[in-house]
């Protein structure tokens, strides 16, 4: 993938790079994670450690859970460019294999609700015990203490409980909106586990003893928050939600509906910015001094709707086409790969014949490689030789029955429970 200068380029893929065995390409190069089988936060997890180089074996269950959403493997984005193996932990074989892995690994990823990995006998006294260094990785909605911590949620749970939910949204009487699952369980959960991650590994390469990391996505979202903390604080943020400065309540910082019945973006918080929209929009910027009483919102607000419908969403971005005026036009997930500035940076990529999000964020000296598809990755006995597993510990585990379906992916691809009565796991897509 082609970057402008400073973003640094994206490296063809050797052949099979991503199934373990020819070297990788990225920053993570020589990191090597075990990933327990999971959904939502813990796969995303491994998935962006995969995309930057790290080498991400997967273990799956041997069977179809009812967790998740359905669907063909091949259409699992976020488990792309790395191996995986099904493995019947109920087996003590398949037990000693995971600690054979981890003995080697640097961290582990799981995100089962607290307990499940220490009925497994994979809890964190085990697996330090085999690997004195390993950063055992643990997400889940609601931490690993707490009342709350046995019980099942979905991200929009974690959400309510940290006080985020309640600012989104335009009308302080009807319900919040819901921002799909992308705070808690990815920004929360996810981008906070792989932090909480690679700052272990770097302790343990500096000396330090491994440890266990808790994303829990309740602690993740709040620190998020942070800044909105702050201005609530400070008295600038503190309205009903839809009336405030970042939510909709400002006329210049809100959506509007072009002629077309599609959609503009306006930004424009600081004075320079908007006056350039303003007149962009055929609106005298002192006709409209900043007035964010009630009424002069309101004027405002309806002069720009006025204005803004009079043309179509692309023929306004091309009249403001070098300007700085704070606008975008809102895409549709089909329009955005293809807009000139997405296109540019090949910000997505042709993965298995899909177009998929390339990998993020770019590196000049270390550019990360195009992840081989789902389908195209190592599994089974191959995906365990990537490791570096030998051929007779491989066929001993396929002669014990612990590695049901040797070799063959999983045609639906869910987050199960590893074992009768776990529990589901605590992260996005609970029940």
């Amino acid at each position: 993938m082609g970057g402008g200068p400073g973003t640094g380029a994206m490296a063809g893929d050797p052949q099979g790079a991503q199934g373990g065995a020819a070297p990788r390409l990225g920053p993570l190069a020589g990191l090597r994670v075990v990933e327990m089988a999971g959904i939502g936060p813990a796969p995303f997890a491994a998935m962006l450690l995969a995309d930057l180089g790290a080498q991400v074996i997967r273990i799956d269950r041997p069977g179809p859970s009812d967790l998740g959403i359905a669907r063909p493997a091949e259409f699992d984005f976020v488990l792309r460019g790395r191996g995986r193996v099904a493995l019947d932990l109920k087996h003590p074989e398949a037990v000693a294999c995971v600690l054979d892995l981890l003995a080697t690994a640097d961290a582990l990823i799981e995100g089962f609700r607290p307990g499940v990995m220490e009925r497994l006998g994979l809890g964190p006294e085990p697996c330090l015990r085999a690997n004195p260094r390993l950063v055992y990785g643990r997400v889940t909605g609601w931490g690993q203490d707490g009342p709350l911590a046995p019980r099942a949620g979905h991200d929009l749970n974690y959400l309510a409980l940290t006080g985020v939910l309640d600012m989104i949204g335009r009308d302080p009487d009807q319900p919040p909106a819901i921002p799909l699952n992308l705070i808690a369980d990815y920004a929360g959960g996810s981008l906070m586990l792989v932090l909480g991650i690679l700052a272990g590994v770097f302790a343990a390469r500096a000396g330090g003893p491994g440890q266990v990391v808790d994303a829990a996505m309740v602690d993740g979202v709040s620190v998020l928050a942070t800044a909105m903390a702050g201005l609530r604080a400070a008295g600038l943020h503190d309205g009903p939600r839809g009336t405030n400065l970042l939510d909709g309540g400002l006329p210049e910082y809100d959506v509007y509906r072009c002629a077309d019945g599609r959609w503009l973006s306006l930004g424009a918080l600081e004075p320079r910015f908007r006056a350039t929209a303003l007149a962009g929009f055929g609106l005298d910027p002192a006709a409209f001094p900043p007035d964010r009483s009630p009424a002069g919102r309101a004027r405002l607000r309806r002069a720009l709707s006025d204005a803004i419908a009079t043309r179509g969403r692309d023929e306004w971005c091309a009249m403001f086409e070098g300007q700085d005026a704070c606008i975008a036009p809102v895409l549709t997930p089909e329009e955005a790969p293809e807009h000139p500035h997405m296109a540019a940076r090949a910000t997505h990529v042709a993965i298995g014949g899909h177009r998929q999000p390339a990998p993020a964020p770019r590196f000049s000296a270390t550019p990360c490689a195009v992840p081989d598809a789902v389908t195209a990755c190592a599994t089974g006995a191959a995906g365990l030789a990537g490791w570096g597993l030998d051929e007779q510990a491989i066929a001993r585990l396929v002669g014990s029955g612990a590695m049901p379906g040797a070799g063959q992916a999983p045609d639906q691809t869910h987050a199960g429970r590893p074992e009768p009565g776990a529990g589901p796991m605590q992260t996005g897509g609970r029940k």
